[in-house]
């Protein structure tokens, strides 16, 4: 292996990270065989809540006169708005001209007339090849709720699987929202009651159990309040400590926690109307202590708890951190948070996931994932050779590939890691 001289780290860091294909670990996109469930296209890009979000602070109109409109209106107002009359140069807006680039569209025209002639001609599975080619992608995680009308019952009767689109047991709907869903889960014949008694919490178990058996998924993940404790006597610290923690443990998954929203503080703004707050890591810690077999994955919301965040990781090897979650996913932020992390961490975290809703996202979010953390790898290997220890190609090759693919695959088995 060749020492390379310092200014090559930074090309060769460039080259590696280009080259290698990355798991993108935790997205809202679905396989085919999900149906509509599975967004992607120029109206969809264009509405996303994000975006939506902006054109509420760019325009006069009234978000109960927005959602009043079809599909199509709503992305003809927000690209007048944010992309004609105004310079699209928020990370939102600036990604969908990345998309519309690298597709090879226009990127300042006055409508969407050519971008939806372009989308409408695409057959989806082709689509798909070429989305996650562009993005660097060799696969992809899903987010799968089986407590969701539209998608359980397309699991329960058997869909097709799509070697680039993983599972996930999404546990929104049974912890956060017990009241609303328990009679859902007693309809499939789990005898479960509104007040999550012990037997309902075994019950629990079971369906979770069920599922796992039918999903295969690669872990079980759950977003959470700011405000989550843990343990605590609620009906959802009795789920986790009675159902899924043990499920994790039966089929040796781990569990995702992403904590740190602060759920419709402006309802009128619906999906765009989530907002974050500071968590207490003291329920991590208890969480990560009580249960030395589960194995976790962690990301949070608020910028403010990424150095105790670090401090945890070095103390638990059994959680690992992953992404610059929603808020946090500005370059700006996402520099602070890497360094942080390879100077607590190393190479033992995952810097990054897209959170993509729609299947082009995973495009722009990945070019400006490799974009901003070329120059910070790179600088963390010039001052590794700075201080005397020589670095090849084959280190930043065997980082880059550890930090965007072996780390999960070892993390969750997928493939056969171990």
């Amino acid at each position: 292996m060749s020492a390379l001289s310092i200014d090559q780290i930074l090309p060769v860091v460039e080259q590696e990270l280009q080259s290698t294909q990355f798991i993108d670990i935790h997205t809202h996109l679905f396989m085919p065989s999900l149906g509509e469930l599975g967004l992607w296209g120029i109206d969809e890009l264009v509405t996303y809540h994000y975006l939506e979000a902006e054109l509420f602070r760019s325009s006069s109109v009234k978000p109960d006169a927005y959602f009043a409109m079809t599909k199509r209106e709503k992305a003809d107002l927000i690209w007048r708005t944010l992309f004609v009359e105004n310079a699209p140069v928020s990370e939102a807006t600036r990604g969908v001209v990345a998309v519309l680039s690298a597709l090879g569209l226009p990127t300042a025209s006055d409508d969407l007339k050519v971008a939806r002639e372009y989308f409408a001609a695409q057959t989806l599975e082709a689509h798909i090849g070429n989305v996650l080619k562009i993005a660097g992608l060799s696969e992809v995680v899903m987010t799968n709720d089986p407590l969701d009308p539209a998608e359980g019952p397309r699991w329960e009767a058997g869909v097709e699987r799509h070697a680039k689109f993983h599972p996930v047991l999404r546990l929104d709907g049974m912890l956060n929202k017990w009241a609303l869903n328990w009679k859902a889960i007693a309809a499939k014949g789990y005898k479960v009651d509104e007040g999550c008694s012990d037997a309902a919490v075994a019950e629990a178990r079971r369906f979770l159990s069920d599922w796992a058996k039918r999903m295969k998924p690669v872990y079980a993940a759950v977003s959470l309040p700011d405000t989550f404790q843990f343990p605590e006597d609620s009906i959802r610290g009795r789920l986790i400590a009675g159902a899924v923690l043990p499920m994790c443990r039966e089929f040796d998954i781990p569990m995702s926690l992403m904590i740190g929203v602060r759920y419709l503080v402006n309802p009128a703004l619906k999906l765009a109307g989530d907002a974050v707050g500071k968590a207490d890591l003291q329920a991590l810690e208890r969480m990560a202590v009580s249960y030395p077999d589960n194995r976790f994955l962690v990301s949070l919301l608020s910028r403010e708890n990424q150095h105790e965040l670090c401090v945890y990781a070095r103390k638990f090897a059994n959680l690992m951190l992953f992404g610059c979650w929603w808020f946090l996913n500005q370059p700006s932020v996402v520099e602070e948070m890497t360094r942080e992390r390879l100077e607590m961490l190393g190479t033992t975290f995952i810097p990054q996931h897209s959170d993509a809703r729609v299947l082009e996202q995973v495009i722009y979010k990945w070019r400006n994932t490799r974009r901003t953390l070329a120059p910070i790898l790179a600088n963390t290997f010039k001052l590794l050779a700075e201080d005397g220890r020589p670095v090849s190609r084959e280190d930043i090759h065997r980082d880059v590939t550890r930090l965007f693919r072996t780390n999960f695959e070892r993390w969750t088995g997928l493939g056969g890691a171990a």
